[in-house]
């Protein structure tokens, strides 16, 4: 018998199934209840099916899209031309790592039925709910400038530079419009269109990968030997912060609801978070093995050369087509197309995540179309000044792009430590809660990335800061930071502690 205390089944009340800021509308979600089912026992899970697997397949690879973004090929072609194949065990290890997140985030999701943000705005004071949607928003504006940008400069490469950057940023804004008309086709319409472009992305890039012709022995040995040095500290925390975004753990546990499950049934969520695990897991396999092409090619053909330390996205492609040449199709419109299919992919599914952040955090009842055009300004107006400015300066786009990458890294607490105490809340999550060794791998991941991001503002602080001024407001920033995930931290043990005494006194 369960007895009435019992939180063995996250069951949802009729107010959360009503809530007026569901991830998706019963109606758009996809059917996979009454297939495949044998038994009515509501605890046991049904077992596996290629059809529901099917099915299930989709929100994992569009989570991958943030895997695969301008900003993650600008860290790999940066980390193979300066470090050449010697970070490559930091990328197959910082996937882990993001799986490991995104899985958590699934998990979220489907036990709860709710995504991140909404959970965030239930359970924390409105200061802090409003500081953690800020953070949110400067991380997706960061990389979505990037995303803008990469599409910009793809656009750039293929109409052979009679397009300049802030043309191909009106041309990538547009994207927004694509969405919502691919959104009224339905959830799985949009994905087989992501699908294409992984696909796309894959092609460009292993076509890249068989003109370079890297040694395999050289790719295996930078993949199982862990080397860091120095000079490449800053491409490490690079590929780190590519790797984990912080919008992407709000968004896949949105994107997990796009399913039709029965939370009344332990078994049937538990069925929802295998498959999503599978998916999720396969999706990110390939989104490692098309950043570990593009790093091997700048690897083979830049480490260790004079201009190793100047390549960046802008002038990626003019330097492949002068090492490998034209071959059947020139490697520089391959690089091109890639470029594009990431771009385009990433900013597509930035404003999908702006869309559940601003909603989540701040119960906004908006139309759809309107909370795309909000979202995809807040990123579009900055991006068209970047483009404006930058547009003659290639290193000194460059070196924002870099910095980009880092503030994606620095933002990530944010995200992390409110995922990591919900999935470990009982009177949320009830038996989906995580364990305790997986709390403590969960915590342990955190606390690697805090500490690169600390030694990132230490870094920052030591050798940019000049003018005594300037040194105050970076302190005074720091400071806070620091101070704000602090008060994250301890605010989640004092009240994992009480729930813990009140849970010891029922008893």
């Amino acid at each position: 018998m369960v007895s009435t205390h019992d939180h063995s089944q996250p069951l949802l009340l009729a107010s959360d199934q009503d809530h007026p800021e569901a991830a998706y509308d019963e109606a758009n979600k996809v059917h996979v209840v009454g297939i495949d089912e044998v038994g009515d026992d509501d605890c046991r899970t049904p077992p596996f099916s290629w059809k529901k697997l099917w099915l299930f397949s989709g929100p994992g690879f569009l989570m991958s899209i943030a895997f695969l973004d301008p900003g993650n090929l600008e860290g790999d072609l940066q980390a193979g031309a300066i470090a050449g194949n010697s970070l490559l065990w930091l990328l197959m290890w910082a996937t882990a790592m993001g799986l490991l997140v995104q899985l958590l985030s699934a998990r979220l999701g489907v036990a709860t039925g709710r995504h991140l943000a909404e959970l965030c705005r239930e359970e924390y004071p409105t200061w802090a709910r409003m500081v953690l949607w800020v953070m949110a928003e400067l991380a997706l504006i960061g990389a979505d400038i990037q995303e803008v940008i990469g599409s910009a400069i793809a656009i750039k490469i293929l109409s052979n530079g009679a397009l300049p950057l802030w043309s191909g940023v009106l041309i990538t804004a547009l994207d927004c419009f694509i969405f919502l008309f691919l959104e009224n086709y339905g959830v799985r319409k949009l994905e087989a269109v992501f699908a294409v472009l992984i696909a796309t992305m894959a092609l460009s890039f292993a076509w890249m990968f068989g003109e370079a012709k890297p040694s395999g022995i050289e790719l295996l040995i930078g993949i199982i030997v862990p080397k860091l040095s120095s000079r490449t500290i800053k491409q490490a925390v690079g590929v780190v912060g590519c790797i984990i975004m912080p919008h992407n753990v709000f968004l896949h546990s949105a994107l997990v609801q796009s399913r039709e499950v029965d939370h009344s049934k332990k078994g049937r969520v538990q069925e929802a978070l295998n498959y999503y695990s599978i998916e999720s897991t396969v999706a990110l396999v390939i989104s490692f093995v098309i950043n570990l092409f593009v790093t091997t090619v700048f690897a083979k053909g830049f480490y260790g050369t004079q201009i190793a330390d100047s390549i960046g996205l802008v002038n990626a492609g003019q330097y492949l087509q002068e090492k490998y040449g034209g071959g059947l199709f020139p490697i520089m419109y391959i690089w091109g197309i890639g470029l594009l299919a990431a771009g385009q992919s990433s900013t597509i599914t930035g404003t999908y995540a702006g869309q559940f952040i601003m909603g989540g955090f701040l119960d906004l009842r908006l139309k759809k179309w309107m909370r795309s055009l909000i979202t995809r300004s807040c990123a579009i107006i900055p991006t068209i000044t970047v483009a404006l400015i930058f547009d003659s300066s290639e290193d000194t786009l460059d070196v924002l792009n870099e910095w980009l990458n880092v503030l994606q890294s620095v933002q990530i607490p944010f995200a992390l430590i409110p995922l990591l105490f919900l999935v470990s809340k009982e009177q949320l999550m009830g038996s989906f809660k995580i364990g305790p060794v997986l709390k403590m791998v969960a915590w342990l991941v955190a606390a690697l990335v805090m500490v690169i991001n600390g030694y990132l503002l230490f870094d920052f602080f030591a050798s940019e800061v000049t003018g005594w001024l300037f040194s105050v407001g970076v302190f005074a920033f720091t400071a806070g930071y620091v101070a704000f995930i602090v008060y994250l931290v301890l605010r989640d043990i004092n009240v994992s502690s009480l729930c813990g005494s009140r849970r010891s006194q029922i008893q």
